[in-house]
């Protein structure tokens, strides 16, 4: 049964819900290694930028204010997965690096995304898949030009 067209869920809250179902499901696989949906996120850009980060570039990266990135790091740093240095080059500033325990941690938590991921496109076929990631990455590209003031 469909719905009619005006009550058909935009976009927007699709990948909304789909995104929060997937985010509850990889928080309760992430329990076991000690991190959250949030926690995680900042050793993968780490990781994926290959070099040490200033807490700015993470936060914007990642689309979280400064305050929440100095607390997840934080966290990150007690639990022995980041350390910081400070910037030769400005004083007040510190970079961050993911430590041989957070990549270990990292690679663990890729496995388990990849499960789910695999779970969740189990019964997508795969043109439909590479449809499907040529759309998204449209809307992402088109996206980061939409001003938040509208």
């Amino acid at each position: 049964m469909s719905l009619p067209a005006d009550e058909t869920p935009t976009l927007g809250r699709m990948m909304a819900l789909i995104a929060r179902r997937w985010r509850q499901i990889l928080d309760a696989g992430l329990r076991p290694h000690d991190l959250t949906d949030a926690t995680w996120q900042p050793l993968l850009e780490l990781q994926r930028h290959g070099r040490p980060l200033h807490p700015k570039e993470i936060a914007d990266a990642l689309l979280l204010d400064k305050s929440s990135m100095v607390r997840i790091l934080r966290t990150l740093e007690e639990k022995g997965f980041v350390t910081r240095t400070p910037d030769e080059t400005d004083r007040r500033a510190f970079f961050v690096n993911l430590t041989e325990a957070g990549d270990v941690r990292l690679r663990e938590v890729m496995r388990l995304s990849r499960a789910i991921e695999m779970r969740a496109i189990a019964g997508v076929a795969e043109e439909d898949l590479a449809a499907t990631r040529r759309v998204l990455r449209a809307i992402h590209d088109e996206i980061q030009s939409v001003e938040t003031s509208l």
